[in-house]
């Protein structure tokens, strides 16, 4: 398994309980999936919508926050596979629109995150649907549900990330 160094920046997120598990629950069930995973140490970030917001801006371009962003370690790193860091604001306004529990959405994300380090990405159709399809199926050794089932085919899912 992959190791994970959670950071909780914002103290926003006091209000999700069990933060550390629910992390390492999101990796191992990942690294279950991936047999053949790249390893190393993953740092997860739980930070407030502003500090995302100033990391899209400084390293995407891109106003405003995002969910979740995900930095590979470079090829040299020792044992780093690479950092997440994700939006208090944002998971919990996500999850209150689409009626999830904010713990599962938290899961999702860190999951998403993961394989971006592992190297899957969501560009064309094709890597989508396979990202998708890992996503869901560790999501579901979770006893998370699809989070793509109730959404219409062809909707912008990633369109900030």
């Amino acid at each position: 398994m992959n190791a994970v160094d959670l950071i909780v920046e914002d103290d926003a997120w006091s209000s999700l309980d069990g933060k550390t598990r629910l992390v390492e629950q999101a990796i191992s069930a990942a690294c279950q999936e991936m047999p053949d995973r790249a390893p190393g140490v993953v740092a997860i970030l739980l930070g407030s919508d502003d500090a995302i917001a100033d990391m899209n801006a400084r390293f995407r371009g891109k106003a405003g926050p995002t969910n979740v962003l995900s930095f590979p370690a470079g090829e040299h790193a020792d044992n780093h596979l690479g950092d997440i860091a994700i939006a208090h604001g944002v998971v919990m306004r996500e999850a209150g629109n689409r009626a999830l529990d904010p713990a599962d959405h938290l899961r999702h994300l860190v999951v998403h995150g993961f394989l971006h380090l592992q190297g899957y990405d969501h560009q064309r159709d094709d890597e989508a649907e396979a990202m998708e399809a890992l996503e869901c199926r560790v999501l579901a050794r979770l006893g998370v549900a699809n989070p793509y089932a109730n959404e219409d085919p062809g909707t912008a899912r990633y369109q900030n990330d």
